[in-house]
């Protein structure tokens, strides 16, 4: 009987870990062990380590490669978003972050979720419950108004998508970029904002990851993770911020100050 029981709490111990590696590999990660994988499979042939590595790490290593043979060739990448449209000329493209940034996720079941997203992960569905931090709605619609905003997440798009979908309904993001347009860079997925095709000089990126600008620390707005704090005011915080940054050519001066200033 108490080996029973214990191989239940096992089990269940081992779905929970199961789930939570899952909504990891699924939104924005940290880290991804694909140099690990290949230092302990040394001894294994090629064939045997590509088919034993997850597609996603593959495509992760492969998009990097192509990317610094690109470079060491000088052969162009072509930018991630498109051209300045006649609306937006002049305006400062603001980047901003999804997970622990706009909203919050989970495996876990929650009463209060905002919306619940159906994912499909390696042949399995489950529901994703999202969390939306408070004043989001009204930040996206100021945001939208002053900037041309741009949605740039390391989560996959299968999830990041629908989500944005449901959060952003008065259309503030004019694009959205995903895990694919990020830079494997030690271990993270870094938003390289140079590869936006945008001056960096009226370039800003709200993320409460660090190192997801490290390329670009001078142009970034840090805020903190938000979890499920619901007296959280952040987003409110920065509209007046915002609101006098839109009207500046130079966005480093301002950014320093506030820099200084915290």
């Amino acid at each position: 009987m108490r080996k029973m029981r214990s191989m239940k709490t096992n089990k269940t111990k081992g779905s929970s870990v199961m789930k939570k590696t899952q909504l990891i590999s699924l939104m924005s990660p940290t880290k991804v062990m694909l140099e690990s994988c290949i230092s302990t499979q040394k001894k294994k042939s090629r064939s045997k380590l590509l088919k034993q590595t997850h597609p996603q790490m593959l495509r992760s290593f492969l998009e990097m490669m192509i990317l610094i043979m690109s470079q060491h060739n000088n052969v162009p990448v072509k930018p991630l978003l498109s051209e300045v449209t006649s609306d937006d000329p002049g305006k400062i493209c603001v980047v901003i972050d999804l997970d622990e940034t706009l909203v919050h996720s989970s495996f876990k079941p929650l009463n209060n979720a905002d919306f619940i997203i159906p994912v499909e992960i390696e042949g399995i569905l489950h529901q994703v419950y999202v969390l939306k931090r408070p004043h989001v709605d009204e930040f996206l619609k100021r945001m939208g108004e002053l900037f041309e905003c741009v949605l740039f997440t390391a989560s996959l798009s299968k999830y990041a998508d629908p989500v944005s979908d449901l959060l952003d309904k008065c259309g503030a993001f004019q694009s959205r970029l995903f895990r694919e347009a990020c830079v494997f860079h030690k271990g993270n997925y870094v938003k390289d904002l140079s590869r936006l095709g945008r001056d960096l000089s009226k370039v800003i990126i709200i993320d409460n990851s660090p190192a997801s600008y490290i390329f670009h620390p001078e142009n970034a707005v840090p805020v903190v993770s938000w979890f499920d704090d619901m007296s959280d005011t952040e987003l409110l915080d920065l509209i007046p911020f915002f609101e006098r940054l839109s009207k500046e050519d130079n966005i480093y001066d301002i950014l320093k100050m506030e820099r200084t200033s915290s």
